[in-house]
């Protein structure tokens, strides 16, 4: 199982560097990390080999010279679910299996009405960005990579670099929908996806104005 594997404390490090963000060079990595050329290369072909991480050759425009970046692998996020998440994975696409779109549908509406409520409760705020902040933080303390940028056009964006549903098929972005649901719900306000893993981004982004 993927989530049992045991990575050093500089591979962790450079997963987490990687995850839900566009593909990296080395240099990059060095950069980020602060430590020699040798150190990252050899934790980046470990990485590889365990399937957490890619490697890919990109051309650069004119004539330089082609370079490897690399990126996470979808393998990677399950590094970073718990055991919660992953059960609710896989029970979702069973439901889908045996049951059909339609009946699941109105299941993952139900579950989805549960989530708001589990998440509410633990929730004091009032206002909508003060109680998405409190929602980023309780899914940082699951385990999840999430970040909130306020940026200076009045916006909010959050950055949920992780995905608690990284095992559930492409096709059935059904599971997306109903995971904004939820945090429309919890968060009181309409919270816009701009971008999806799904359709090739590196990480599903949302926003909300500012208050």
């Amino acid at each position: 199982m993927m989530k049992d594997i045991t990575l050093s404390p500089a591979g962790l490090r450079i997963v987490k560097l990687l995850v839900g963000q566009p593909p990296k060079t080395v240099a990059g990595l060095i950069r980020s990390t602060g430590v020699t050329r040798t150190a990252v290369t050899e934790q980046l072909n470990d990485l590889v080999a365990a399937r957490l991480v890619e490697r890919s050759l990109e051309r650069l425009p004119g004539r330089g010279r082609p370079r490897h970046v690399y990126r996470a692998t979808d393998a990677a996020l399950v590094l970073f679910a718990n055991d919660q998440q992953m059960a609710m994975s896989a029970l979702w696409r069973a439901i889908f299996d045996i049951c059909g779109e339609d009946a699941a549908k109105k299941v993952l509406r139900r579950v989805s009405r549960t989530m708001s409520d589990y998440y509410s409760q633990k929730i004091t705020a009032k206002r909508p960005l003060e109680r998405l902040r409190q929602l980023i933080s309780l899914f940082a303390g699951e385990g999840e990579l999430v970040e909130l940028a306020e940026n200076h056009n009045g916006r909010c964006t959050l950055h949920r670099r992780s995905c608690p549903f990284a095992s559930v098929a492409d096709s059935r972005q059904v599971v997306c929908r109903i995971d904004q649901e939820m945090i429309n719900t919890v968060v009181g306000r309409h919270v816009r996806r701009v971008a999806c893993r799904r359709d090739g981004d590196p990480c599903c982004t949302f926003e909300i104005a500012n208050e």
